[in-house]
C-alpha cells in the first residue's frame, strides 16, 4: 500500500482517523479484493493520489472482506448504507461527498477534493 495510504485494520484505527478528520478532511476508501470493479476503482484512486502534490487530505483504506469489523464501523458511525468500492470524504465527523463503483474515477476524486480541499 503506498504511503499515502492508512491502512485501517482496527475499529481502533478507524477511531483515530475519524477524529484526525477534524484538523484535516479524510478520504476514505472502501476496498473489496474479490471485486473486479473495487479493482478499477482502486486504480483510479492510485492515479489521482500519484498526482497529487502534498494532498491538504488524509487518506485511508479499509479492506471490507478482511476487516469486515472496520467496515462495519463505518457504516454505522457514519449512519451511510455500505457498497464497495466505496469512496468516503469526511470533513469535521461528517460526510460531505461519497460515491461507489463506477463513479469512483480520477475526475470524480478531483473535482470534490479540488472543491473540499487543496489538492
Amino acid at each position: 500500500m503506498t504511503e499515502k495510504i492508512h491502512a485501517l485494520t482496527t475499529v481502533e484505527q478507524w477511531n483515530t482517523a475519524l477524529e484526525g478528520a477534524a484538523d484535516k478532511p479524510l478520504l476514505v476508501f472502501k476496498h473489496s479484493t474479490r471485486c473486479s470493479v473495487s479493482a478499477g476503482a482502486y486504480d483510479e484512486l492510485m492515479n489521482f493520489l500519484e498526482d497529487a502534490k502534498g494532498p491538504k487530505f488524509d487518506t485511508a483504506m479499509v479492506l471490507v472482506v478482511e476487516d469486515r469489523p472496520v467496515s462495519n464501523a463505518i457504516e454505522e458511525r457514519l449512519s451511510l448504507k455500505h457498497a464497495s468500492p466505496q469512496a468516503i470524504l469526511i470533513e469535521n465527523g461528517k460526510v460531505i461527498w461519497s460515491a461507489t463503483h463506477w463513479n469512483i474515477t480520477y475526475s470524480s476524486l478531483e473535482e470534490q477534493l479540488s472543491e473540499h480541499c487543496e489538492k
